[in-house]
């Protein structure tokens, strides 16, 4: 799927949720929205990783919840940049990709 396509997709289930729960999503709640999901995402590696409780999960949950919060990171990331008319495949090729080894380089 191409990345447009997928926040297209996220965007649908954004507003469905907020509308459901009677959530206003401003400039200031997709970016805070960003760091909540960041914050779970460092809770979900710290439990994988042993370096808190478990919680009672067992090894297999605990890596589920790592890349379910992954997935919610950068379903938040693509809901941003949509926001703000960012397109993060031009906006990828010009910041990493000038940085790609050139064949003659290998």
């Amino acid at each position: 799927m191409e990345i447009v396509a997928l926040q297209d997709e996220v965007e649908e289930v954004s507003a469905f949720y907020a509308q459901r729960h009677d959530i206003t999503r401003t400039d200031d709640w997709f970016l805070l929205k960003l760091g909540e999901e960041v914050g779970e995402l460092m809770q979900a590696y710290l439990a994988r990783s042993g370096q808190t409780r478990d919680k009672g999960r067992t090894e297999l949950q605990r890596v589920e919840d790592f890349r379910a919060e992954l997935s919610d990171v950068l379903a938040q990331v693509l809901l941003i940049a949509r926001r703000f008319d960012v397109d993060l495949e031009a906006e990828v090729a010009r910041k990493w990709l000038v940085w790609k080894p050139q064949q003659s380089d290998a």
